[in-house]
């Protein structure tokens, strides 16, 4: 997984403005259904629940940009490399994601789940995207400019899905809204195509969010199996397809995310072991201290995971060179 900065804007899945909160009056005005209390995450402390959270979206956005870098050696005719790391994305995700999610009480009932990502879509639709699309275009990158705010309108159709979605689960009537297809984006070896530094900062910001909503998406989509609402599993899982094939890669082309195996190898190295010695070795000293014991373990077994990963990685550039 990748040591980034995590920014406050990042999807916005906890925030609600004005306008989406007006937005979503009649919705959340419709009775939920029962919300089993989450005891793991209501007794950890405030400092551990926003260490568990950095290292939710840290591990999204580890599995999005592994996967990519598990292609581009594939193009490279690194087979091995490129099986290391998709079998590493798939460790991000469903193990250490999902181990952070269950401390956490991330995923609720399905009702709760909805609310959730309607806010999140809402603020991305109505705030983020459109804010990102007029600062590209003021700064002269147009191809952003025009990326984020195709992304703008879908997440507002995701919103309007989601809407009519917890109606139907919340009254019994109706039908859930078949899930979107993503269009997916072929993301090649290249340097950045955007110029300003703002728009390098927002597509960073962009991407993380898509990353989380994916992840956070394919858990919601097991909680709807759970309960035995396959229509709405199908979706959550439609909506995390576009928002990682299609969200997430464009940007990601922008951004020039995925470089040379060499260049991507040394970013994951990097990377992983600055968690495994500083990251999460610092998140369990303070669990710790916090009498938070569960939470601490989690992050001591990461770290040592996170090292053998840091190893991994490092023999197979060893054997590039």
């Amino acid at each position: 997984m990748f040591r980034h900065s995590i920014r406050t804007l990042l999807v916005g899945l906890c925030t609600l403005t004005a306008a989406s909160q007006a937005a979503t009056a009649v919705a959340l005005a419709v009775p939920a259904e029962p919300h089993p209390a989450a005891p793991a995450a209501q007794a950890l402390r405030q400092q551990t629940l926003s260490d568990l959270t950095t290292a939710t979206k840290g591990e999204a956005f580890a599995y999005a940009s592994y996967s990519l870098f598990g292609t581009q050696a594939d193009r490279e005719a690194h087979p091995a490399i490129g099986k290391l790391f998709r079998t590493t994305a798939q460790t991000e995700l469903n193990k250490y994601l999902h181990q952070a999610a269950t401390l956490t009480g991330l995923a609720g009932t399905n009702t709760a789940n909805l609310r959730q990502a309607i806010n999140g879509e809402t603020y991305e639709h109505q705030v983020m995207y459109r804010g990102f699309a007029d600062q590209a275009r003021k700064d002269g990158d147009l191809d952003a400019a025009k990326l984020f705010t195709e992304i703008a309108a879908d997440e507002g159709r995701h919103r309007d899905a989601y809407r009519t979605a917890l109606t139907v689960v919340t009254t019994g009537r109706g039908t859930i809204p078949a899930p979107p297809k993503a269009d997916t984006v072929l993301v090649p070896a290249g340097l950045p195509q955007v110029k300003a530094a703002r728009t390098k900062a927002n597509l960073d910001t962009a991407m993380h969010g898509e990353a989380l909503a994916h992840a956070k998406y394919m858990l919601f989509a097991a909680r709807a199996n759970q309960t035995g609402n396959t229509a709405l599993a199908r979706l959550w899982k439609g909506t995390a397809g576009v928002e990682v094939h299609e969200h997430f890669a464009g940007e990601a082309v922008l951004a020039g995310l995925v470089r040379t195996t060499k260049a991507n190898l040394r970013k994951a190295i990097t990377g992983e072991h600055n968690e495994a010695t500083n990251l999460y070795p610092g998140f369990a000293k303070r669990a710790t201290a916090a009498g938070d014991t569960a939470t601490a373990r989690y992050f001591r077994d990461t770290a040592a995971d996170e090292a053998r990963h840091t190893a991994a990685f490092q023999r197979a550039l060893n054997q590039l060179h």
